[in-house]
């Protein structure tokens, strides 16, 4: 059968075929909808806001798990596998997509359970200038957070999978969200932190240009 991901494109203000394209995951796992719900809440900040998204190419896959969903399968964890070489037909749609597209960052919202705090897993698998965080503490206020840098060779699994099939390293975001929090809080965390992420991501671009 035919399948698909869903998919909302945001281009924002001057943007251009050379802007930089971020691709935005999540219902990685169709059990829990909430990144799910949280991701769209972004989008509907964005459209109100169109200047946060200024010269960036936005990509947005609020359900990723689309067979779980639709089917009720089993457990599939999708957020664990790789894409290269994906059995997942989801996943290897995503695959060929980012292969044609060329995203520079990979940003996945998923939660986690036993925790109190948002963790942001970044691995940069190599990319330039990326050895500190991209926000700090102060722009995540009121919301708790730690960070994980991972660097070193490509990881087995992610969209990180298929770095060696595109023209450059991309990096790979991932929001850790505590699964106890109510669904408000949660999904007011993950559209604060990513926007300030954007805007933050913006600077160093534009620090990057003038190196």
């Amino acid at each position: 059968r035919q399948h698909y991901v869903p998919r909302f494109v945001y281009f924002g203000p001057h943007t251009s075929e050379e802007s930089p394209r971020l691709a935005f995951l999540a219902g990685l796992d169709s059990r829990d909808l909430r990144p799910t719900l949280a991701l769209l809440h972004l989008i509907e900040e964005l459209a109100l806001k169109p200047s946060l998204g200024q010269s960036l190419h936005l990509a947005f896959y609020p359900l990723v798990d689309v067979l779980g969903h639709l089917q009720q399968t089993e457990v599939r964890n999708l957020a664990a596998q790789a894409w290269n070489g994906a059995t997942a037909p989801e996943l290897d749609l995503l695959a060929r997509d980012s292969r044609l597209r060329t995203y520079h960052a990979f940003i996945r919202v998923e939660s986690v359970s036993g925790d109190d705090a948002v963790t942001l897993r970044l691995r940069t698998n190599g990319t330039a200038g990326l050895g500190a965080p991209l926000i700090s503490s102060a722009d995540t206020d009121p919301f708790p957070v730690r960070w994980e840098i991972e660097s070193g060779p490509a990881p087995v699994t992610g969209p990180l999978s298929i770095s060696d099939d595109l023209p450059f390293r991309p990096l790979d975001l991932t929001l850790l969200v505590p699964a106890n929090w109510s669904p408000e809080f949660y999904r007011e965390a993950v559209a604060s932190i990513l926007k300030r992420f954007i805007i933050r991501y913006r600077g160093f671009l534009a620090y990057g240009q003038n190196l």
